[in-house]
């Protein structure tokens, strides 16, 4: 976990402790500590906060996802504008959090992006959802590209990139398939190549966008 002020860093920590499937194997006071620290311990997430030091988090996600990229990335800041938001999502951000929201969603949070799912605060993932919804020309332009991005995708692949639209972790998605999770993972990493895209955020808002979410259609 990274944020320059060890007062945030402390109270982040205790509410990680309450979980025990939680461990926190590092801390960093500035960006470039935090690309470091993911570097020498690979842990399964990092937690950045946007405004550091040396190197801001929003660089220092695009560094660690270049190189390290199996480390899940989650920002936990109290800056929630738009361009912040957009900007964690493109440099390889799975989770937005806000330091105001409810301490259980930073638990859940962890959770999820650990077990290879995406999770956005409820306020963050209401601005997203506004912002794709803004404009039905804006709309509709942007539905149908996306539609035309994912074309060429197999049928097997579309029902996996339906189901990260829905939230569904790795493992879930195995088992909604009956599947292995190794096969799953191997299809996620075959989409989000094939799409050019890098993580499983910008899966599920293309898969919005398309119109192949359940209900959305």
């Amino acid at each position: 976990m990274a944020d320059d002020e060890a007062m945030v860093r402390a109270g982040v920590k205790a509410i990680l402790a309450s979980d025990p499937d939680i461990t926190v194997v590092a801390e960093a006071g500035d960006g470039r500590e935090a690309v470091e620290q993911v570097r020498a311990h690979r842990p399964d997430l990092v937690l950045l906060d946007i405004r550091m030091p040396k190197m801001d988090g929003i660089a220092a996600a695009g560094e660690i996802r270049r190189l390290v990229p199996e480390t899940g990335i989650i920002m936990l800041t109290t800056f929630g504008e738009d361009e912040y938001i957009a900007a964690a999502l493109s440099n390889g951000a799975s989770g937005f959090l806000l330091k105001s929201g409810d301490p259980r969603e930073l638990i859940a949070g962890v959770q999820a992006v650990a077990s290879g799912a995406a999770f956005l605060s409820p306020l963050v993932a209401h601005r997203v959802i506004t912002e794709l919804a803004r404009g039905d020309g804006g709309r509709m332009t942007r539905s149908a590209k996306a539609r035309q991005r994912i074309a060429d995708l197999t049928i097997r692949e579309r029902e996996v990139l339906q189901l990260v639209a829905g939230g569904l972790s790795n493992a879930e998605i195995a088992a909604r398939m009956h599947v292995v999770e190794g096969t799953v993972k191997a299809y996620v990493s075959a989409i989000l190549t094939r799409l050019e895209i890098r993580n499983r955020v910008q899966a599920a808002i293309l898969a919005y966008e398309a119109g192949i979410v359940d209900g959305l259609a």
